[in-house]
């Protein structure tokens, strides 16, 4: 018996000290467009967690590197690939937990009425997780 609590202890011990994970996700898109007049400005934004951060030993700051790639879909369901990119570092003193993404890009007159979706592809430099969100 008193080998069964030990046994159960230290189970529960290995358990409670193990190192959980946060899964890459993506969660609260946001996007609105601005009539300029003769063209429309796009605002998108995207929450990020879960992505792998480096810890600088002599600096004790840590760094994450998410890159984004937005693809708009039109009203006409062709897709427009690349329409923003960009590759964004934050450093912090302390762990981060998650990071705010921007996309902005204008839309002329050529693009026709109706109504867009864009596609988030995020990717965690650090680690090579990758992850999608429409909006």
């Amino acid at each position: 018996m008193k080998y069964l609590i030990l046994i159960l202890l230290t189970v529960s011990l290995f358990i409670s000290c193990s190192k959980k994970e946060d899964k890459f996700e993506a969660f609260s898109t946001e996007a609105f467009a601005y009539d300029l007049g003769g063209s429309w400005e796009v605002n998108a934004t995207v929450r990020i967690k879960g992505f792998t951060q480096i810890e600088d030993k002599e600096t004790g700051n840590y760094a994450a590197t998410i890159s984004l790639i937005v693809d708009l879909v039109k009203p006409d369901s062709t897709v427009e690939k690349g329409k923003f990119s960009y590759v964004h570092t934050e450093t912090s003193k302390e762990k981060i937990s998650d990071v705010g993404l921007e996309a902005q890009f204008e839309l002329d007159s050529t693009y026709q009425e109706g109504d867009y979706k864009i596609i988030f592809h995020i990717k965690d430099a650090n680690s090579d997780n990758q992850t999608s969100i429409e909006t």
